[in-house]
């Protein structure tokens, strides 16, 4: 029997949240506060850069979370690490999600720990061993947190060591075995199909759609022809938003959110790419909308 897990909030939709999101960066937040961010659903903060903050800055951080609809985007779970599972961070990362009601928490589907941090997102190795042992440690996760989480399909750029199974199989088969949610990557997917050449047209379709809970699109850093860098540092490309209709297509319309780490623009320009988000969403909307119904979007 499967365990009984809290849905913290969820919309009528069935996902966490909705609409087109912004991440909350530190670097940022003074412009963020004085600058209107009405086409802004929701955000999504990293809970290891905030965990135990208090004074001006925490103080700041409630302002937004008490205003925005939040996900948890976490950098340091390490799911796949040989190292044993840090519940300790675990249970940190609950009592931020219940002191801010934070509607969801997501990771990275990779490695970046052993006996110390290593600076890096890492693959997992496509092997049925590595399916069985990171879902159970993901089910231990949603069983501290008592609700689902969603794994993210990340970014690689070497040949997966002890390959047994392709990258799709291998996502696919971790998100059945843990009971999980997806947090859908755009950008990842086109970077990978690029560096590892197959179709991602073919890879977004072969996903399965009841796990997908919100997704993620950012730009890259063209190294050479067949190698792509994730760097969420850029503007995005034409293909990559290509790409984002080509999944609502398929998908139908799902909560999306615009991730910028590096090289961070004023608000202002971040906006504009928030806002083409909600173009896209909007024209899927209106297209699945039969006539006389009544259009509901944010």
């Amino acid at each position: 029997m499967k365990p009984d897990r809290k849905n913290l909030n969820p919309t009528t939709s069935g996902y966490p949240v909705s609409g087109a999101g912004l991440g909350l960066r530190r670097e940022k937040l003074d412009e963020m506060l004085v600058h209107p961010l009405d086409n802004v659903n929701f955000m999504e903060v990293a809970p290891e850069n905030w965990i135990n903050i208090g004074g001006s800055l925490g103080k700041k951080l409630h302002q937004f979370t008490e205003k925005f609809d939040f996900i948890c985007h976490g950098l340091s779970l390490s799911i796949g690490s040989p190292a044993p599972l840090d519940e300790n961070l675990v249970r940190d990362i609950g009592r931020f999600i219940n002191t801010h009601q934070i509607k969801y928490y997501s990771e990275h589907l990779t490695y970046c720990s052993d006996n110390g941090h290593l600076y890096d997102l890492l693959p997992i190795p496509f092997t049925e061993a590595a399916v069985h042992y990171v879902a159970e440690r993901i089910r231990r996760v949603q069983d501290i947190l008592q609700q689902e989480i969603a794994m993210e399909n990340a970014s690689y750029y070497t040949p997966s060591p002890g390959k047994e199974m392709e990258e799709i199989e291998f996502i696919n088969a971790v998100l059945e075995e843990a009971d999980c949610g997806l947090l859908l990557d755009i950008n990842n997917i086109y970077v990978n199909a690029v560096n590892h050449h197959y179709d991602p047209i073919d890879f977004l379709k072969q996903l399965p759609a009841g796990r997908i809970r919100y997704a993620h699109i950012a730009g890259h850093y063209n190294e050479a022809d067949d190698l792509i860098i994730d760097t969420h540092g850029a503007d995005i490309i034409d293909t990559v938003w290509a790409l984002l209709d080509k999944a609502y297509a398929h998908f139908g319309v799902f909560p999306t959110l615009l991730e910028r780490d590096f090289n961070i623009p004023p608000v202002a320009q971040l906006l504009t790419e928030v806002e083409q988000i909600r173009s896209v969403q909007a024209r899927w909307h209106h297209a699945n909308t039969l006539p006389g119904e009544q259009e509901i979007y944010g």
